[in-house]
This record gives C-alpha cells, sequence and structure tokens, in this order.
C-alpha cells in the first residue's frame, strides 16, 4: 500500500528504501495538505551551510539525520578546522580575502552553492544570518533560503524598523533613535537631547558585537567609532542604533516559530541575563523565578508581533525585564540563536530540523507544534566554554590546544567544532570553543550536572573561561535564579579563583625544552648525571611498636616522598619541643658523648656539588635518617647558599624543601645558617625582614639558627641573635674563625679576640656557642688552646664546632676539640666527606668508639647512609668537585678560602676562562685578602675576596698594581659596597687610603647598615607579587622577594611555565629523558604520571618551533618548543619581557589598526597608544605609567601573537 502511494507521488521503492526519512515526510506532506495547497512543498535534497564551527556543525548533523547532503564553506585560515570534515562536502572561498571578509562574501558563497547543485542555504548565525541582501541573492539565484523572507530580515535586522513595527503591534518598547546613524555626531546630538545612559547596538547584528554602554558625554563619540567598526568587522554594516539604557534588567528571550501559512507559535522563554561585554555567557531555560503572567504576557506579545509581519521561520524575540515587571521590547533576531540549544532540550524539538521543514514548505500543524502540544519540561543549561582568559579581563587566547578532555555523561550535550588536541585556536574568530548544555529536572540539578561536566574538562593550550564558570554555578544567587544583567559586574568574587595547575602538561613542556635547548640548569662540567636509580635503604615498617616511651602512628603525605608508616624513635627535637630552647641546652651540655652535626643535607653538598643537590634527592633518604641518626645534635639542612640555589638553578621552593623534610624527620632537631643581619642574602636588609624570616623559618620547621657575620661585626650578630631568640628557635651564635691562635706571628685574631666576642654572645643570649671554621683553618693543637680556653670560661653552655676538611686534617681536629670540651661537632656522611666538606663521620665515629665520648652510632647504619650518598652523587657528576680537585689541599692554610666557596670559586674560574689559572687565583684570594685587610672570610665577605681576586687575574693586576691605580680602575660592585659598608665594618677598621681611593667619593655607610633601613611593607609585596604572578603567592613567596626580589621573579616565573620539575627524578631534570624512555613523576599522593618520550620532529615551524611527541599516561601528547639555536637564523618578532618595567606586550593575539603615538611623545598612565583587532573584537592598549614613548616595535596591520612586543615606555 505504501509502494502505491509513493508511486502516485513519483517517489520509487527504491529511492524510498535509500531515505526512508526524507520520502515519508514528502509522503506525508501530499497526504496531510489539502487546506495549504497554496503552499509549494519542495523537498531540500542539499544545503549549503554559510558559516563555520559548531553552528556549521549543528547543521549538518540534522541534514545528516533528514538524510540531506550537506556542503561546507572554508576561508584559507579554516583549512583544517573541523567543520569542513564533518559535511559531505566543502569549498574554499575568499580566497585572498580577509578571514571574516571570506565568510561575507555573498558572490563567493552563491557561486560554490550554484557550482554544485545546493538547494538551499543555511546562514547559521553572526556573519550573513541577518542580512537581508543576502537572503534576496539566494532567492535571486533560485536557492531557498533556510530563515525568514529578506523582507522580514530587512525588517527586524534593522532595530529601528523593528521598534516601529513593535509599536505598531502595540508592543511596549525602549526609547531610542528612529532610524540607523552613522556618525559620532549623530550620536552625540541624541545623548544631548534624551540623556544619558545609553546603549549602542549594531544596527545590522547581534551577538554582543558593537555595543557598548556609555555614561559619560565626552565618550560618547569615541565609544561609537569603536562600536561602529567592531559591527563593520562583524556585521559589514556599521551603522548603529541608540536607546535609553535600562539599569539593572533580566534579559529574557523568547524562541518562537512561523511558517509560511501564517502560524506562530512560541518555545518558551530563555533567560540570558549571564553577560559579560553584552555577550551571553550562561543561558537557562526556562526563565527561573518568572512571574506566569510575565511569562504568558511576554510570549503573546513575540507570537503577536512575529504575526504582524509574517514572521517565517526560527527567531528570537528580546525583551528587556525590570524589577517592577515592566518588559520591554528590544529587538528579533532573525536567525538561530546560539542558545537555541536549551530550548530544544526543555521542549523536545529540533530547531534546525523544523528549520528545514518549514523551508521546505510544512507546516506547523503537520510537524505537530500547535501551542498547546508544545510543553516544557526541567531545565536546561548552556554554558560556552571560550578560549578566554576571565583573569585578565576575559582577553581573547590562541594557540594550539595541547590536551583536550571533555565533561560528559547523563544530561550532558556538547555541541563544539575545534575541541580536539592538536586543533589550532585563531585570533580570526570568534572565542567559542565548545558549549555545553545540560539538562535536569530543575535549576539546581541541572547546575550540579554543569558543574561535574566543567569539572571534568581537561584544556591546556590555551586558557578558558572554565573557572569563572564554575564560580558562576556555585553563587548562590545564581542557583536561586536571581540574576540580572549586571550580575557579573556586581560580583567581583566570581573572579577569585586559583588558577589550573595544568602540571601534567607543564612538566612535558620542561622535558621538551631539555631535549630541544638542553639543560635548563647550566652544567658545570661535561660530564653527565648517571644512569642509575640510588638504592634507599629500608625502615621499619610494622606499626604498633614503642621507641623510648613512644607509640607509633600511621603515616601523612610528605609531599610526594614515602614516609614510614612507623613513628621514628624519640630524638633532640623532642626535648626542644618540650622542654624549649633552655631546655634542649641543658640536655646538650648534658649528654655524656661527643654529639654530631650532620652536614650533608647543606654543606656538604655546597662544598663538593656545587650546592645543586635537590630536594628530590634529599627526601628518599631522610626517614632512613629519622630512623637511624635520631641522637644527632643536629642536621644541618637549610640557608645559606641552599636557599638562593634552590630557587637559582633548582627551580625549587626552599620552604617547601624545609617543610617536607620536617615531614619526614621530626625527631632530629634542623639546623639552618643565618647570615646575622644579611638573612640568607648576600647584602644588608630591613630589620623587620630579618625578624620576619626567622618567625617564618620557625613556624615552617627550623630549630637551631648558627648566627654569624661575615666580618664577625658584633651589631649585625646581635641582631641576628635578637631575632632568633624572639621567634622562639635555638640561637647558636657563631663567631667566624680565622687566622692561627696557636701561631704567635699572627697578632690579628688572637685568643683574646674570641674570647671577647664569646663573652659579648653569651651576655646577649645565645643558646649554644659556635666556632665556625668555615675553610678548615683550626688547626688540632689551635683547636685544643680555643675549645679548652672557652670551656673554662663558660663551664654551663654549649660548645658546637662547624669545621671543612680542605687540609685533610678535620678529624684529628675535631677530635681536639671533643677532649678539650665542646659538645658537638661536624661530620658529613663518608661518601659525602672530606676535601672542601666535613670530616667523614664514619671516621670520628669510630675513632670514639669505647670511649668516654664514644658517639653511639651505629658504623653499619653509617655504612647505609653512605652507600645511598655514594650512588646519588653520580647524578651530580656535572657538579662534582673532583673533576678538578683530587684530593685535599694543606695551602688552604696559606690561601684561608672558605670550603663552601673553593668550588664555587673553581666553577667561576672555569666560566670566565681562567680554569687554567686557578692556582693563580687561589694566589691572588690571599693577596686581594691582605689588601683588604685581612678579613674574617665567609659570605657574603668572601664572595667580597673571591670577585677582587678574580678581577686581579682576569686584568693581571698584582696587588701593588691595585693599590697603585686604584682610582683608575673599576672594581666589582661587591667591593665598592664592601667599602661603602654595606656589609658592616670589618675588625681592625677599613684600610686606607685603599678605601678612598676605590669609592672616589661615593657616600659611606656608618654603623649598623640595616638600621637606618625603611622596614619592608609585606602587605604591598604580596599584593605586588599577586598581580605579577597570580593568587598562589603564599607567604614563603614574599620573604623570599625579600631576599632575592629578581631571582624569586624568575622563579615563580619559571614555576608557571613549566610546573613542580622537583617532582621529576635528577636525570632527567638535569639532561632531559633518553627518546623511547619510559618513567614515572609522582607530581602528588597518589597521582602519578606515566610518561614516554616517543620523537622531536626534525623539521622547524615558520615560527621557529619543533614539536616534541609524548606518551602520557597511555594517551598521546606533545607540545611545540621554539629552537633558540635555530631561531636566530629567522626574524622573530621579540617578546615582551616582564621584568623591563614600561615594555608593553599585545594584550590579545591580533592586527595593528592604529597607532596613536610615535616615539618621543609623553603619555600619561592608561592613555591609548595602539589599537588591536581580534576575533572581531578591538582593544586598545594603555600606556602602564607616566612616561615617553621609547621604542614602537610595531607598524599598521602588523599581525601580532599574545605578548609580542608594542612598544617600550620610559617611566617618569
Amino acid at each position: 500500500m505504501l509502494t502505491a502511494h509513493l508511486g502516485r507521488l513519483g517517489i520509487s521503492a527504491s529511492q524510498h528504501v535509500v531515505c526512508t526519512k526524507r520520502s515519508l515526510a514528502w509522503a506525508m506532506r501530499h497526504m496531510q495538505v489539502a487546506n495549504a495547497s497554496s503552499i509549494e512543498y519542495r523537498p531540500i535534497k542539499s544545503i549549503l551551510v554559510a558559516n563555520r564551527g559548531e553552528i556549521a556543525i549543528r547543521v549538518f548533523r540534522a541534514c545528516t539525520e533528514l538524510g540531506i547532503r550537506s556542503v561546507a564553506v572554508y576561508s584559507e585560515q579554516d583549512k583544517m578546522h573541523m567543520h569542513r570534515q564533518k559535511a559531505d562536502e566543502s569549498y574554499l572561498i575568499g580566497k585572498g580575502l580577509p578571514p571574516v571578509e571570506a565568510y561575507l562574501s555573498i558572490p563567493e558563497i552563491i557561486r560554490v552553492a550554484k557550482e554544485n547543485n545546493v538547494d538551499a542555504i543555511h546562514p547559521g548565525y553572526g556573519f550573513l544570518s541577518e542580512r537581508s541582501d543576502f537572503a534576496q541573492a539566494c532567492l535571486d539565484n533560485g536557492l531557498s533560503f533556510i530563515g525568514p523572507s529578506p523582507e522580514v530580515v530587512r525588517k527586524m535586522g534593522d532595530k529601528v524598523a523593528a521598534r516601529q513595527t513593535a509599536i505598531k503591534a502595540g508592543v511596549q518598547v525602549v526609547p531610542g533613535t528612529d532610524h540607523p546613524i552613522v556618525s559620532p555626531e549623530e550620536a552625540h546630538d541624541f545623548c544631548v537631547k534624551y540623556g544619558l545612559p545609553v546603549m549602542l547596538k549594531a544596527a545590522y547584528g547581534g551577538g554582543g558585537r558593537g555595543m557598548r554602554v556609555v555614561r559619560e558625554l565626552g565618550e560618547v563619540k569615541e565609544s561609537f567609532t569603536l562600536a561602529s567598526r567592531e559591527a563593520e568587522a562583524a556585521f559589514g554594516n556599521g551603522a548603529m542604533f541608540i536607546e535609553k539604557f535600562i539599569e539593572n534588567p533580566r534579559h529574557i528571550e523568547l524562541q518562537v516559530l512561523g511558517d509560511r501559512a501564517g502560524n506562530v507559535v512560541h518555545l518558551f522563554e530563555r533567560d540570558c541575563s549571564v553577560q559579560r561585554r553584552h555577550q551571553k555567557l550562561v543561558e537557562v531555560a526556562p526563565a527561573p523565578n518568572l512571574d506566569q503572567r510575565v511569562r504568558e504576557a511576554m510570549a503573546a506579545d513575540a507570537v503577536k508581533l512575529c504575526k504582524s509581519v509574517g514572521y517565517e521561520n526560527a527567531g528570537t524575540v528580546e525583551f528587556l525585564l525590570d524589577n517592577q515587571g515592566n518588559y520591554y521590547f528590544i529587538e528579533v533576531n532573525a536567525r538561530l540563536q546560539v542558545e537555541h540549544t536549551v530550548t530544544e532540550e526543555i521542549t523536545g524539538i529540533d530547531l534546525v530540523q523544523s528549520q528545514i521543514r518549514i523551508s521546505e514548505g510544512m507546516t506547523l500543524p503537520e510537524l505537530g507544534m500547535s501551542q498547546e502540544n508544545i510543553t516544557a519540561q526541567g531545565c536546561a543549561i548552556q554554558c560556552r566554554v571560550t578560549t578566554e582568559d576571565p583573569a585578565k579581563s576575559f582577553r581573547p587566547d590562541t594557540g594550539r590546544l595541547e590536551v583536550f578532555r571533555s565533561g560528559e555523561g547523563m544530561g550532558i550535550r556538547l555541541d563544539g567544532a575545534s575541541a580536539f588536541a592538536g586543533a589550532i585556536i585563531s585570533p580570526y574568530y570568534d572565542s567559542l570553543l565548545v558549549k555545553v548544555i545540560s539538562r535536569a529536572s530543575d535549576l539546581h540539578a541541572s547546575a550540579a550536572k554543569m558543574n561535574r561536566s566543567l569539572r571534568e574538562f581537561r584544556i591546556r593550550g590555551v586558557k578558558t573561561n572554565i573557572p569563572f564558570l564554575l564560580n558562576v554555578l556555585e553563587n548562590q544567587k545564581f542557583l536561586n535564579g536571581t540574576i540580572d544583567t549586571t550580575f557579573i559586574d556586581e560580583h567581583p568574587q566570581l573572579f577569585q579563583f586559583a588558577p589550573s595547575q595544568n602540571r601534567a602538561q607543564k612538566l612535558l613542556n620542561y622535558l621538551g625544552n631539555v631535549l630541544v635547548n638542553g639543560p635548563m640548569t647550566p652544567l658545570a662540567t661535561g660530564l653527565q648525571p648517571a644512569d642509575v636509580q640510588p638504592m634507599v635503604p629500608e625502615v621499619p615498617s610494622v606499626s604498633g611498636e614503642t621507641y623510648i616511651g613512644f607509640k607509633k602512628k600511621a603515616s601523612s603525605d610528605a609531599g610526594g616522598a614515602w614516609k614510614s608508616a612507623v613513628e621514628p624513635p624519640r630524638g633532640f627535637r623532642d626535648i626542644l619541643l618540650a622542654e624549649g630552647p633552655e631546655g634542649f641546652a641543658k640536655a646538650v651540655r648534658n649528654h655524656k658523648g661527643l654529639l654530631l652535626m650532620d652536614t650533608t643535607f647543606r654543606d656538604a653538598h655546597q662544598s663538593l656539588l656545587a650546592t645543586r643537590v635537590r630536594t628530590h634527592d634529599l627526601l628518599k633518604i631522610s626517614p632512613f635518617v629519622a630512623h637511624n641518626f635520631n641522637n644527632l645534635y643536629s642536621l644541618e639542612n637549610w640557608g645559606g647558599a641552599t636557599f638562593d640555589v634552590a630557587l637559582r638553578f633548582l627551580h625549587e621552593c626552599p620552604w617547601e624543601r624545609l617543610e617536607r623534610m620536617r615531614a619526614l624527620m621530626p625527631n632530629i632537631p634542623f639546623q639552618m645558617l643565618l647570615r646575622g643581619a644579611n638573612g640568607v642574602g648576600y647584602t644588608s636588609y630591613p630589620d623587620n625582614a630579618v625578624y620576619k624570616f626567622c618567625d617564618l623559618s620557625v613556624k615552617a620547621g627550623m630549630d637551631i639558627f648558627r648566627v654569624f657575620d661575615s666580618l664577625n661585626y658584633l651589631p649585625n650578630l646581635l641582631l641576628g641573635v635578637d631575632a632568633v631568640g624572639k621567634a622562639g628557635g635555638v640561637v647558636e651564635a657563631a663567631i667566624s674563625y680565622s687566622g692561627d691562635i696557636s701561631d704567635p706571628s699572627k697578632t690579628k685574631y688572637t685568643l683574646d679576640y674570641y674570647l671577647n666576642l664569646a663573652d659579648e654572645l653569651v651576655r646577649a643570649g645565645t643558646h649554644v656557642l659556635c666556632i665556625k671554621d668555615m675553610a678548615g683553618l683550626l688547626k688540632p693543637r689551635a683547636a685544643k688552646m680555643l675549645i679548652s680556653a672557652l670551656r673554662d670560661r663558660h663551664p654551663d653552655v654549649p660548645i658546637h664546632v662547624h669545621t671543612h676538611d680542605t687540609s685533610g686534617a678535620g678529624v684529628a681536629s675535631m677530635l681536639q676539640c671533643a677532649y678539650a670540651g665542646a659538645d658537638a661537632v661536624d661530620v658529613a656522611v663518608d661518601s659525602m666527606s672530606g676535601m672542601t666538606s666535613q670530616p667523614s663521620m664514619g671516621a670520628v665515629v669510630a675513632s670514639l668508639m669505647g670511649d668516654e665520648l664514644d658517639t653511639g652510632m651505629n658504623l653499619g647504619d653509617i655504612s647505609q647512609y653512605s652507600a645511598y650518598w655514594e650512588q646519588a652523587r653520580t647524578l651530580y657528576a656535572p657538579f662534582e668537585c673532583a673533576v678538578t680537585m683530587k684530593s685535599g689541599n694543606a695551602d688552604v692554610y696559606l690561601n684561608e678560602i672558605p670550603g663552601g666557596q673553593y668550588t664555587n670559586l673553581q666553577f667561576q674560574a672555569y666560566s670566565l676562562g681562567l680554569g687554567d689559572q686557578f692556582e693563580a687565583v687561589k694566589k691572588a684570594y690571599r693577596e686581594a685578602n691582605l689588601l683588604m685587610g685581612d678579613l674574617i672570610k665567609v659570605t657574603p665577605s668572601s664572595k667580597v675576596v673571591g670577585d677582587l681576586a678574580q678581577f686581579m687575574v682576569q686584568n693581571k693586576l698584582s696587588a701593588a698594581d691595585v693599590e697603585a691605580n686604584a682610582e683608575n680602575l673599576s672594581f666589582p660592585k661587591s667591593v665598592i659596597e664592601f667599602f661603602q659598608g654595606y656589609l658592616g665594618e670589618p675588625y681592625g677598621g677599613f684600610p686606607e687610603p685603599l678605601r678612598s681611593k676605590i669609592l672616589k667619593g661615593l657616600p659611606t655607610v656608618d654603623g649598623r647598615p640595616g638600621e637606618s633601613m625603611a622596614p619592608m611593607n609585606f602587605q604591598d609585596m604580596k599584593t605586588k607579587l599577586v598581580e605579577e604572578h597570580g593568587p598562589r603567592i603564599s607567604d614563603y613567596d614574599v620573604l623570599s622577594s625579600a631576599m632575592y626580589p629578581q631571582v624569586t621573579d624568575e622563579y615563580l616565573r619559571f614555576r608557571e611555565k613549566y610546573g613542580p620539575v622537583d617532582k621529576l627524578d635528577t636525570r632527567i631534570f638535569l639532561t632531559g629523558p633518553k627518546v623511547g624512555e619510559e618513567f614515572e613523576v609522582e607530581i602528588e599522593k597518589g597521582k602519578t604520571l606515566h610518561i614516554k618520550t616517543l620523537a622531536m620532529a626534525e623539521d622547524l615551524t615558520p615560527n621557529g618551533e619543533r614539536e616534541v611527541f609524548f606518551e602520557l599516561n597511555g594517551q598521546l601528547r606533545s607540545v611545540m618548543v621554539r629552537d633558540q639555536t635555530a631561531v636566530k637564523e629567522l626574524h622573530i618578532h621579540p617578546k615582551v619581557n616582564a621584568s623591563i618595567k614600561g615594555q608593553v606586550g599585545a594584550p590579545m593575539p591580533g592586527t595593528v589598526i592604529d597607532i596613536k603615538v610615535k616615539e618621543g611623545d609623553e603619555v600619561k598612565k592608561g592613555a591609548s597608544m595602539v589599537v588591536l583587532s581580534a576575533m572581531k573584537m578591538e582593544m586598545v592598549v594603555q600606556s602602564p605609567c607616566d612616561g615617553v614613548v621609547e621604542s614602537i616595535a610595531v607598524t599598521k596591520d602588523m599581525k601580532l601573537e599574545g605578548d609580542d612586543l608594542v612598544l617600550t615606555v620610559t617611566p617618569k
């Protein structure tokens, strides 16, 4: 029977099989239409979509479901875009035209349609969708236009004509112009006549393009020009419409459908009040908390208006609703809307298919759409995920999608186009990436689904607005359905969000950079890190046992490091926590055996491996140390050079290192090196910086502060003593040792000198006295003399001796100190001892076995500890001091170079090209020291001497040459600042006339430098750091910046760009993985990345980049890395350097359309200098400060990437 019916209609059975849905629909049409026979039914067999992106794909999908051939058009810039691949056929348009103009070229689109036997054209939204001339051109060329008639498009697209139509239909409108205006002068005259505020709107387009709210008369003309230019770019016509601006309205729009028989129905309303720059971001259907009477009246007016013009196809009637329940017609969008999806979800009606069928000639009744059987069920929300950075005023972002993972599941619909890994987000078009639509029973349930979906998204490579959308979805006002169009402006908390950590992709970028450009931590020698995994000795793992009255407990996270399930045995820190610093000092003094301080975690690797040992390797061995060396006096593991080296070269936070070590070793006192008034820096600081630093250090887990001054300058020492005491730490005041008290010929630093200093420090309240023998000059006989005298003078004060083993006599000296009354001495584990490090732990322990001073330590434990470091040390081969120093050297008694400086000085000499002259450098070091008056030499004074020594060798100067020509020489900065007094006053004063000759009249500092310095404002510092680096700034970062502002700034930028590189294994961190290598990175407890290095592209991109391929957790990932060597041969536009004040970068990728200044112009802060256009939006580049335009790096029509240098302003 069906075959017979089809036969009468001219359709064969075979045709019906090929396209069942289309033939049935066509047959049903002919069987049903009796009363609508005047409406011609013309089946559509092929549709061209005159658009791009997700709306093109949305139409193609409808075509596929209806059995219609789909045709795409694409610009040259879109040749790789997904929409052209989703169509059955695709054709290039607008060759040679600018990106937007290609889609605005009516002749091109018509040509493609006619050449390829297209029946109809769907305009999508934007571009030509509301151009009546386009609709007419389609009809004139025998093509169906899927939308209203050209006359209705003209009447409704012209906002002035639409207003007049609404007035005639009896629909209330907002006061405004009665015709489109094209000049700023007309806009100004209207505002003068009708008052402000007003809304400027594109007369022939929507979507927020060309819209501006103007509240000041002086801004009218400039705002009009910018809005008109934006409208011209987006819609091909810059005419504007002006209307009075209604404060705080809701934006409600009605979806309508009309047919050629005059039937019009509404499909309920949508609330589009969540807007930014008049661009809708979140839409809800139906509108929550809308009075039913208002809903019905608004719907009736929408239908009435559309019937009055014979509206056909889909459209949207938009209203503003004030808080009194009054609503005003604002416009009709004679097209499909971006947010049509939420209407589809609550009504179950496919709007795109409905559009197509209406264009074929079917009526609404034939489609089953009478008003009474259209119902709304549940609640739907649409979020527009855009490639915009909400933290930077929604600045559009472009680039390559390195990662794309969507959030799906029940109740979620995704409409997208370019959302896939590898997609290029261009600056030429709208920033919409994907539309996410949720549907559930009510607003709260729908918001919960949307929230879950957005949290599942992983988008890397470009910024998105997802963090902002999540804040909207969690805002109580939104969830209550009580928002209006000012919602975003009135809720600044929507912009308070933690940025995505993006750790995995950042780490891949780091690894890619190392593979392409080489190590990002400079290597000191040609040796490579060993390919080993150091064997970590076992620790107890059975819970429930008891050690010295302390019960065991379960492990806690220690920042990614493994922690034993058994609490380690009680140690001296337990005494410190229970009894305070005084009780701790008493317990140390009452201890019968010799106590040891292990320097392996700091000074040992500073001396042997240029301070390069990473937190990663320190944490691995920490549990073993906690369980087997609980009777250590202390573990030296922080401060000194480790602080800035961690930031500067290892790209890790020293504070986090301290916290993580403390979590793993809760029982052993930690000791740090505090340079008195110099903190952990190399210069003087305001007093409050030192006090704040000590306070925060104690809170982070530090216990004992070995306070010293590089010149033994008492005022600086006393400041450090007071700061540590007020912070609650153990004060270990240190006297830096120099000279030789056992040599009567050396008369500057005598025994009385040291005893007098000790008296002052004990009087100041030190808990422990320390002799800091930083160069290993304390010979055994001198050690006995000094410690015996100190013990006699201060019998109740613990004495700790710090030394270096440069000469090889360290063990002998420390044993003499022990027998003379010292309570604790320095050692390093055997494989990290000797030479410029500390004496051997094993040697000292073995020497005292069975003695009354027996340390109580087990040689077997020391052996296991040493074995770990013997292997770990090979990871740091590029920094190995043994490359140039094969043994201890007694010439230290002549040159007095501190152990911690010796190897660093050697590496510096190599980097300056003086490697083969190191013997000369050592000789010059001695001469420089004597020139400066025979100083106490320890950081930072030792650095001054070292700088002068290398300066002398490099310039072939003797001591006599320096003295004779000092007035004519340009000395290193550190030398000049020393003689100015910035480090304090050396014992015996500054040498004259050398000081006066070097300073050449420069001002000097009298007394303690920090005393006259203005206090630091830490809150202001934090605010500035947050502005520059984002909300993750901690108090730790502030104190790091206080000590090392530039180094910290560079570290924070590195961390933001490359992520937690401290979690990488050391070999991979230093030199990168091998191709084909598989490895794991534990970024936090329970989260491990599985990475495999696949390949690196040989070919360069035009921007000088190479693609590096990885497999991450089984999925292919790639990163683009600029080849720094190759780009030197290419002309690449410079990037803005954020550290240079006055440099201004492009706020977004785009084209320079106007340059308003020239070099030499004076500008005020905020002044407009350059105008960029991108994504159909204009952005004004403003001056960051008052100043003078120094240089302009761009020209008109130049295309820029984000952060490309635009110009430089010299601040006034």
